[in-house]
């Protein structure tokens, strides 16, 4: 019987190693000794949010977050071939996200896209500058459960307040989360427009849509 924390810890560094082949040389190896749920969430995931943590901290870039999503992401195809099919597109919910009209800042918000679609959610990413209808009709257009808001200018704060409002009017607050983030956003800002939660950076949203849809 092999070391199994060994065997996590494994897939977990080969993520945050941001090399595929890696990865996939140690689900396999992990695969005989464990469930793939249980490879997903405590190896792959764990890799992938570490990821997010050394990219927040500065340790690795862009480039490097993008190379491990997608080795984790064959990671999970690996995965999934031996899972039955009723757990393969299991998802934990629908989020569309975003970065309102006006703000052209993109990078953030694509690594908090990146890192909820590896934590398993699916994720419809709607790019920047969009204006506020968009952000409804696509939320209605994939029956989403969460929408996410990036604002990275004191100047287009007020689009994150504009989309809260025209749920209420459309009747679907009470049916769609509102997270919002970006530089000049805070918890107090979150709580003074109605929005659910706020998140700081992308490990934080991972959690607080856990939290708030699961």
């Amino acid at each position: 019987m092999a070391d199994i924390e060994g065997l996590l810890h494994e897939v977990a560094d080969a993520v945050i190693s941001c090399k595929k082949d890696k990865v996939l040389e140690a689900v396999e190896k992990a695969k005989a000794e464990l469930p793939p749920e249980e490879i997903i969430e405590k190896g792959l995931s764990a890799g992938m949010n570490q990821v997010g943590v050394l990219f927040e901290r500065g340790k690795l870039f862009l480039p490097h977050v993008m190379m491990a999503a997608d080795a984790m992401t064959a990671g999970v195809k690996l995965l999934e071939e031996g899972m039955p099919a009723g757990t393969r597109e299991k998802k934990l919910g629908v989020i569309v996200n975003g970065t309102v009209e006006g703000d052209v800042h993109d990078i953030g918000k694509s690594i908090v896209s990146t890192m909820l679609q590896s934590a398993g959610f699916e994720v419809h990413d709607i790019g920047r500058d969009v204006p506020v209808r968009n952000f409804i009709e696509k939320a209605k257009e994939v029956d989403a459960d969460m929408i996410g808001i990036s604002a990275l200018m004191t100047t287009t704060l007020q689009g994150q307040k504009e989309i809260i409002e025209m749920l209420k009017e459309e009747g679907l607050r009470s049916k769609i989360k509102v997270m919002v983030g970006g530089a000049p956003a805070t918890q107090a800002w979150a709580e003074k427009i109605g929005a659910d939660c706020y998140a700081e950076n992308a490990s934080e949203a991972v959690a607080k849509a856990k939290e708030l849809l699961l």
